[in-house]
């Protein structure tokens, strides 16, 4: 009896046996493991819960797969797995020190692009004083530590000596210690590699998930998910963002091969001046044109009474993530064709090729080292060196707090004449008297934090205003509702003073967001947007439903009168926004093989039964028409 138990206890033992014999690694790659999610935690932001477990067991099974390896190559595997951990970990915590964010794709990406004087300067910054006594001197420290035990054992070794009699071992030596508790020992190693095991489980599923996406896309929707994974060391990081930009690399390659394939067939420069207007976040119902309680678009009401703006009513969008929006908005594919959106020319391309001037001025799609995998998503391809060269002959290089920024910045490049705007086309050659333009501004608009979206000197909705309409809400809740319609009252006056600087031009200006967003809507109870790959008719709603316009100059109403009245026409046609490089097009007189007048919303052959495809999964007029059935049904019971 007595030898099955010694047995069972050396076999509990050897559970132990993997950290033993890499104990220094052990102990300091847990400590950087916990350190660098300290020193890189956000303010108000938490621990990841599992952090202490999960990185055991990764620890763990490091050390098992170490002891597969002899002890002569394992010691040079162990140090390169020092210098690989210790260089992330720096690089990590630098970046989060100087850029308030952790590695990410973006911050990848750029350094792809730094050069070798750049890359020097960086070396110099990293070992400043500054940086040295940041948080960065935290990891700094522990490989001082880790060296000093790893090559100082001598040093060790006397101090072991000095106390191990009077604080650790008592009269038994290191050896006969370990010898007495290794079973204890290997039986906590096991039970807390189990447990470790069971709670890090989804994590490893997540992660697995993260790391598999076939798109940079299907990755950014994997994230939006509830349980996404947490990235929790700075390694897993790195490995994520490099994963992200092969995937970004591959779908940039396929655009660089469509936009090699464009061709212009003919254009006549229909409209000299095109404007496109692209908002961000914006509810529906929370615009006063379509009939919201407040007055939160004062300006536009006042255009769409004076006729030169026409708004649409049955307007969505393919999508409720902004880059899925502009991949499938900016690409000449058609949700339900064969294809990805990236095999297709980008039509600010074709109009390049036409011979107008492009202009594209972005509030969010800069690249940055702070960049969230969204914006990455969304921008890659329009910061790419060689697509940019391909769509736009003027960019604005740098972001702004509000989006009156982008006016300055618009401004400024007339001023230098970087933008020369054309005024008309000659009525007897039908030829244009200068430079045609195609000015794209993309708004920050109201995306979240909506208190940020507008200047507090420009606040003109409060909390106690809400209190009458919506008593059900907390005093937070009317508080940040009264924050949102801010942001559309403010994104109203922007999109005036757009419209100002086009009003005596010869030019017709079209206004879509990039999908909807929800802010207490009925009893929902939250804001910003549901990331559900379900998509019910509230969803469907609140987050898809957007406000649509298009505005036509007095000069421009006066010399395309077939055009006015085609927009007027066509008001209430059903339309998804993945269409709309078909309708700009159009108005620009542009012909190309991918141009297909039935996606074009003002021409008489327009498609409007094309079945308009949520996230490619859910048909929104077939969840409308069994709403509206639902609501019939219980009315009559009524």
């Amino acid at each position: 009896m007595k030898e099955k138990t010694e047995s069972i206890l050396h076999k509990l033992g050897k559970f132990f046996s993997p950290i033993k014999q890499n104990a220094t690694f052990f102990v300091f790659m847990y400590l950087l493991g916990i350190v660098c999610a300290i020193v890189t935690l956000p303010k108000r932001g938490e621990l990841y819960d599992n952090l202490w477990l999960e990185l055991f067991v990764d620890l763990d099974i490091t050390c098992f797969i170490l002891t597969l390896i002899p002890y002569k190559v394992r010691r040079w595997i162990r140090l390169l797995l020092y210098i690989i951990m210790y260089s992330v970990a720096l690089v990590d915590v630098y970046c989060f020190v100087n850029y308030d964010s952790t590695l990410n794709p973006s911050m990848l990406m750029l350094v792809g692009e730094t050069d070798s004087r750049e890359a020097g300067e960086f070396l110099t910054t990293v070992f400043s004083s500054s940086v040295i006594f940041s948080n960065v001197g935290w990891v700094l420290l522990l490989i001082l530590l880790n060296i000093l035990v790893a090559f100082c054992p001598w040093l060790v070794k006397k101090l072991s000596k000095k106390y191990q009699s009077e604080y650790l071992f008592g009269k038994y030596k290191s050896i006969q210690f370990f010898k007495k508790f290794k079973p204890a020992l290997g039986i906590c190693c096991l039970l807390l590699f189990i447990i470790g095991c069971i709670t890090s489980a989804h994590n490893k599923a997540a992660t697995f998930k993260l790391m598999s996406g076939r798109t940079i896309g299907e990755v950014e929707h994997t994230l939006t998910e509830k349980d996404h994974a947490v990235l929790y060391v700075p390694v897993n990081r790195l490995i994520f963002s490099v994963y992200a930009n092969s995937l970004a690399s591959k779908q940039v390659d396929q655009l660089i091969a469509a936009a090699g394939k464009v061709k212009v067939d003919s254009c006549s420069y229909k409209s000299p001046t095109i404007v496109l207007i692209i908002g961000e976040s914006y509810a529906k119902n929370h615009s006063q044109q379509y009939g919201y309680f407040k007055e939160t678009t004062p300006r536009q009401v006042k255009l769409e009474k004076s006729r030169y703006l026409t708004k649409f009513d049955d307007v969505i969008s393919c999508w409720n993530l902004t880059s899925f929006v502009f991949k499938n908005m900016l690409s000449l594919h058609v949700i339900g064709e064969k294809g990805e959106w990236c095999d297709y020319p980008l039509f600010p391309e074709l109009f390049r090729k036409a011979g107008y001037h492009v202009s594209f001025l972005t509030n969010q799609f800069l690249p940055k080292a702070s960049e969230e995998v969204y914006d990455f998503s969304g921008g890659f391809f329009l910061n790419n060196p060689e697509l940019t060269k391909e769509q736009f002959d003027t960019r604005n290089k740098e972001l702004y707090q509000y989006d009156d920024g982008l006016l300055r910045c618009y401004d400024e490049m007339v001023k230098n004449e970087e933008i020369k705007i054309s005024d008309k086309v000659s009525l007897d050659s039908g030829k244009l008297n200068g430079t045609p333009n195609l000015v794209i501004f993309h708004l920050l608009g109201q995306h979240v934090t909506y208190r940020t979206r507008y200047p507090k000197n420009q606040t003109h909705f409060w909390a106690s205003q809400y209190e009458e309409e919506r008593p059900e809400l907390s005093d937070r809740q009317r508080k940040v509702l009264s924050q949102y319609d801010n942001a559309v009252l403010y994104n109203d006056s922007i999109v005036n003073q757009i419209i100002r600087r086009f009003r005596k031009k010869d030019a017709i200006v079209v206004y879509m967001p990039d999908h909807g967003e929800e802010c207490y809507e009925d009893d929902r109870g939250f804001i910003c947007r549901n990331h559900s790959a379900a998509i019910d008719w509230p969803l469907a709603h609140y987050e898809f439903e957007v406000p649509f316009w298009i505005y036509c100059s007095p000069k421009y109403k006066k010399r395309h009168p077939e055009i006015y009245k085609q927009v007027r026409e066509a008001c209430h046609r059903r339309f998804m926004t993945d269409a709309m490089p078909h309708l700009l097009l159009y108005l620009a007189g542009i012909h190309a093989k991918d141009y297909k007048e039935e996606y074009n919303l003002l021409s008489p052959k327009y498609n409007e039964k094309r079945p308009r495809i949520l996230k490619n999964t859910t048909d929104y007029d077939k969840l409308r028409d069994k709403e509206f059935k639902k609501k019939q049904k219980n009315n009559k019971k009524k």
